[in-house]
């Protein structure tokens, strides 16, 4: 998996969203999300969120690991 199609991913599930996934070695990966969706919302909540953009990456193996900083713009 590489860090676009991470981005991508995120971007579609999140709009408005503001987006910037590093990594390179295919598995982990360091995100930062800012997005109006996350007014209101705790930081398990935002994290939640941007995790079920990424659907079964997580569980089928395709993503190892991703760090994530999120908050409301």
């Amino acid at each position: 998996m590489k860090a676009s199609d991470i981005k991508q991913m995120i971007e579609q599930g999140l709009p408005g969203s503001d987006v910037e996934v590093l990594g390179d070695d295919g598995q982990h990966f360091d995100a930062i999300v800012v997005s109006p969706a996350f007014a209101g919302k705790s930081l398990i909540e935002q994290h939640r969120m941007v995790k079920a953009t990424l659907g079964d990456k997580f569980s089928s193996g395709e993503l190892h690991a991703l760090s994530l900083k999120t908050r409301a713009s």
